[in-house]
Formats: C-alpha cells, sequence, structure tokens
C-alpha cells in the first residue's frame, strides 16, 4: 500500500487502544489517514497510544464514547467530523465476549455483548453516513469473526452478534451502493495479540500442557496451524479503505488460515 495512499482522510476506529483496532490504526495512519482513536484505558494509556499512532506523522486524537451509549457515540461522530470537517473512514472493532452455556448465559452479559459487539456499530455508521453521502465518499469496515459465519458452543451472544454484523454489512453496501460508499467487513480467526499471549499460559497450566501444545490447542480450527496477525487484518482494512477498492461493497473477508473453508 502506498504511503500516501489515505492521505486527507479521517478514519474512526472503535475499540482501537489494543490488538486489532490498534494495528489497524498503525496501518492506516501509515498510509497517511488522521486517526480518532477509542477505547477503555485510563487516561494515562490512551495519551500514550495517541502518541504511538502519531508517530506516523498524521493527527491522531482520542475520541471519548462509551459504545454501550447511543448518545456518546453519536456526540463522538459529530465532534470529530466538526475537527477534521468530516469523516471518511469508520472501522466498527469494539467488542467484547463471554463463554457459558446457553441455559447459564447472564442474561447482563448478553446484552452488553449485543450493545457493543453489534448496535454501536449501528449508532456509529448511522451518525457517519450522512456526511459520507453528501461527500459521495466514505469506507465503513465491520470487524466480524469467523464466527460470523460458524458457530461454536458457549458463544450464543457474540456468535449471534458477529452473524448480525455480517448481515448489517449487506444491508449497508447495499443502501449506500450509488452515493461513493462502500461497506466491507472483515473476519479474522484467531489472531495473535497482547491479550492471547497472556492467555496462553493460563490455557496451558488449567490444562497441564506446555505453552506450545496450548498455542496448537487454540489453533486446531486453522489448518495454516498460524495465528493471523494484526499487521495482516491492518493491511486488508487499508486496502478496502483506498481507492482501489471503489468496487469492492456488501463482501466478508476471512482472515482465518483457511477455518472457515472447511
Amino acid at each position: 500500500m502506498q504511503a500516501d495512499a489515505l492521505k486527507g482522510r479521517t478514519a474512526v476506529i472503535t475499540g482501537s487502544t489494543s490488538g486489532i483496532g490498534l494495528g489497524i490504526a498503525h496501518s492506516m495512519a501509515a498510509a497517511g489517514a488522521n486517526i480518532v482513536l477509542n477505547g477503555l484505558g485510563s487516561a494515562t494509556e490512551n495519551k500514550a497510544v495517541v502518541a504511538e499512532v502519531a508517530e506516523h506523522g498524521t493527527k491522531v486524537v482520542f475520541g471519548e464514547a462509551n459504545m454501550t451509549k447511543p448518545d456518546e457515540i453519536v456526540a463522538m461522530i459529530a465532534d470529530m467530523e466538526a475537527q477534521f470537517g468530516g469523516i471518511d473512514i469508520v472501522v466498527n472493532n469494539a467488542g467484547i465476549q463471554h463463554v457459558a452455556p446457553i441455559e447459564d448465559f447472564p442474561p447482563e452479559k448478553w446484552d452488553a455483548i449485543i450493545a457493543i459487539n453489534l448496535t454501536s456499530s449501528f449508532h456509529t455508521v448511522r451518525a457517519a453516513v450522512p456526511g459520507m453521502k453528501q461527500r459521495k465518499w466514505g469506507r465503513i469496515i465491520n470487524i466480524c469473526s469467523a464466527h460470523s459465519l460458524r458457530a461454536s458452543a458457549h458463544k450464543a451472544a457474540y456468535v449471534a452478534a458477529k452473524h448480525g454484523l455480517a448481515g448489517l454489512t449487506k444491508v449497508i453496501a447495499l443502501e449506500l451502493a450509488k452515493d461513493g460508499v462502500t461497506c466491507n467487513a472483515i473476519s479474522p480467526g484467531f489472531v495473535w495479540t497482547p491479550l492471547v499471549e497472556k492467555q496462553l499460559p493460563d490455557i496451558a497450566k488449567a490444562e497441564g500442557i506446555s505453552i506450545e501444545d496450548a498455542k496448537a490447542q487454540v489453533l486446531k480450527r486453522q489448518p495454516s496451524g498460524e495465528f493471523a496477525t494484526v499487521d495482516q487484518i491492518g493491511a486488508l482494512a487499508t486496502f478496502l479503505a483506498s481507492e482501489p477498492a471503489a468496487a469492492i461493497t456488501g463482501s466478508n473477508y476471512s482472515i482465518d488460515g483457511g477455518w472457515t473453508a472447511q
């Protein structure tokens, strides 16, 4: 991707202070985009991440919005449009997880997962689309999951939310197809993030196995036997936000080492 592929564009990336979202922020900033970060870290942590991404030489700010609160989402989009003169790219990445059998699944966990993993994307897109339509240019990228295409036991809310987000992606793509605005999904499988790295020793201890065996256990669904990386996901998101991807809309791209090809 050219260093100036997104020059002059502004991207709002939710859930972007770590992991996949931060990887996307780095990739888009390296391609010239101004970045609006968003997440739940402390003020000190958020300030440090802003400075880290700003090393690419573009303007980087932090968007203050709790993604469970629609009014805060709408206010963040309005504030950033005022600061930057418009929002060109929205990446819906915020997400949480909880695992439990359906009969034991806490209703409050269901509500929280649906709110953050699905409903927040609706509110973010709804707020950003009028400006995109007015300027006849926009890119919406929804970070789904292999679980937007496959199910796993004990993940009722997460699977429901990701299937819903994949469907929402198609609807948005159809509605905006003549407005210069595209909407696509990226569906990662298992991705090497700091969170996964921290979880492996716990899995190994609980199962009485080595960390390498724990890694193999986590990756058993991915025929490649390898984790995807945040850089790979960032590169795809940056391409989908670029001009050469103008004819790509309504698609769901798997980055899962072959998981959903089975």
